[in-house]
């Protein structure tokens, strides 16, 4: 089997909330998708009800040979799948293997923003709230040092790794 007939993992970037409606349909026709999702609870007037949600919103993956590209495009609900251009750019293996690890595991898991250094992030909880800076190093406890640039000096902080979304 050459590089083109061969199964590979993809993004689809699906219309809003409709990852299950794309998941189901794939399903259906006989194309492998994942959709991990999380447990939330949601709140009404009257009650609460504990829902499932994806965990990336706006995205589901989906595993086809080059050669079924048209039918997955195809599918209702889906906006492209994600490459550069207009060639999809399969997802590794590795990845996608961690993804469902994490999905079968007890451990409690959450969406978080992806952050990388020198990358321009916003604290978004506590005193530094607000505080616009760039990200300098991420470390091993789960702490980042955000360079914030005060009359054209820098400061570093050490901050929480949740307390910072991209900006």
């Amino acid at each position: 089997m050459d590089q083109i007939d061969s199964l590979h993992w993809y993004a689809l970037r699906t219309k809003s909330r409709h990852e299950k409606v794309v998941r189901d349909q794939l399903d259906k026709q006989g194309i492998e998708p994942l959709l991990p999702t999380v447990k939330r609870l949601s709140q009404w007037k009257d009650r609460k009800k504990e829902i499932e949600v994806p965990l990336f919103s706006g995205y589901c993956f989906v595993r086809f040979a080059q050669h079924d590209k048209v039918p997955v495009q195809k599918v209702t609900g889906v906006v492209e799948i994600v490459g550069s251009g207009s060639r999809p750019e399969p997802i590794p293996e590795e990845e996608i293997d961690a993804l469902r690890r994490l999905m079968t595991s007890v451990l409690p898991y959450d969406p978080h923003p992806y952050l990388h250094e020198g990358m321009r992030v916003e604290v978004v909880r506590g005193p530094l709230q607000g505080v616009h800076g760039v990200l300098l190093r991420k470390d091993k406890r789960h702490r980042l040092v955000l360079g914030v640039h005060l009359i054209q000096q820098a400061a570093a902080v050490e901050i929480d790794v949740r307390d910072v979304m991209p900006s």
